[in-house]
């Protein structure tokens, strides 16, 4: 086996996959630490669907899958994001609104032009032979925007998660803040849909910071946890899909929810251990 896992890496579309990988899996850890922590988790699954309707268009139209599907991903996180701070409709109901409207486009579109292609296959569900050199240069600049833009403003991201009052109290631009994690979140998630598909990318987001949280407990130690338990479970994902011909998304989603089992097991046992003797 470990001679077949070194085997792995003497094909370029392995390489890639597991180079934009690991990147689209850091910066999914690091955004999703602050969009469960603010209940808005399930924004991943809503820009997923808004991402499948863009690429349709894209590929009906025969352009550049990823240069024409970020910006519409960005405006519509841009557009969740006004919508769900509307007195009117709030969070859930505008990530339905918008995600459901997207897939039907979508939808429409392809059943319109194309049909249900080996494409459309593959923007649903991922494929690790999706990407081009192309996709993986524009792939690995983007998350590195990403990953830098977080960094540099974590402090002001950490402020939000946990108190957006008092940091608006604080002088901190809330709104600004908000909107620069939804458009961190936005290519993020375009990214990793053309490995992931738009029905597991969400995945990503949501697992690991589910798991780190079982047993870590500060933010700082729930990021670094987050982002390791990703980018291992991305890496152990590929390689069982590599090595038993499993599709990479659903391989990559069951090693994560393996992990948050485990994690799930070592803090009930921290928590028995902690609990006060009578």
């Amino acid at each position: 086996m470990f001679e077949k896992l070194i085997e792995m890496f003497s094909y370029p579309f392995m390489v890639r996959a597991i180079l934009v990988g690991v990147m689209v899996a850091l910066c999914s850890a690091l955004l999703g630490v602050s969009l469960v922590l603010k209940r808005y988790s399930m924004i991943g699954d809503g820009l997923s669907h808004v991402g499948f309707g863009a690429l349709a268009i894209a590929a009906a139209a025969n352009v550049a899958p990823l240069i024409f599907a970020i910006p519409v991903v960005v405006l519509a996180a841009v557009l969740l994001l006004r919508i769900s701070g509307s007195s009117k409709i709030k969070g859930d109901a505008a990530i339905a609104l918008i995600s459901t409207s997207a897939l039907a486009i979508g939808v429409m579109v392809i059943s319109m032009t194309t049909g249900m292609n080996t494409d459309v296959y593959n923007y649903m569900f991922g494929s690790i032979l999706a990407m081009s050199s192309s996709d993986v240069e524009l792939s690995v600049i983007l998350s590195a925007v990403v990953l830098v833009l977080f960094v540099l403003f974590y402090h002001k991201i950490f402020a939000i998660t946990f108190d957006e009052t008092f940091a608006m109290a604080t002088g901190v631009k809330a709104n600004l803040y908000n909107t620069l994690i939804a458009v961190l979140t936005a290519v993020t998630i375009v990214l990793g849909m053309r490995m992931m598909g738009a029905l597991l990318i969400s995945s990503l987001i949501i697992f690991p910071a589910l798991t780190s949280m079982r047993v870590c407990k500060t933010f700082k130690s729930v990021i670094i946890n987050s982002a390791v338990i990703s980018a291992i479970c991305l890496f152990l994902g590929i390689a069982i899909s590599y090595l038993w011909g499993t599709p990479a998304g659903a391989s990559v989603v069951v090693i994560n929810i393996a992990a948050f089992i485990i994690y799930s097991i070592i803090g009930m046992i921290k928590n028995i251990k902690n609990w006060p003797l009578t």
